[in-house]
């Protein structure tokens, strides 16, 4: 994601494993609707690694592992993606109008 003039009005996430991607953001929501998703795919994902944090794995398994890794990989690459769209979205509403 570049800019609001160089992207289109839904941007693709970059955790989209197919071309085209199947989900996106809406480049035109509010900087707080934005934020607000962010803020909570970022909570999610530290709240996890907090409850990891306070696991005992004597039990886990090993095949849960990336599992748990590719969860938070959603979570944190998602809530980068709107962070970086709130961003561009916050520049292009203090921007004067035409």
């Amino acid at each position: 994601m570049n800019t609001p003039k160089t992207t289109a009005h839904y941007v693709p996430l970059k955790s989209n494993i197919s071309r085209p991607g199947v989900f996106f953001i809406n480049a035109n929501a509010s900087s707080e609707a934005l934020h607000e998703a962010a803020e909570q795919r970022m909570r999610t994902a530290a709240n996890l690694l907090e409850t990891l944090c306070c696991l005992n794995f004597s039990h886990g398994d090993v095949k849960d592992i990336p599992h748990i890794i590719d969860v938070l990989y959603l979570l944190t690459r998602d809530g980068c993606d709107l962070l970086e769209a709130a961003k561009w979205r916050v520049v292009d509403e203090a921007q004067p109008s035409h």
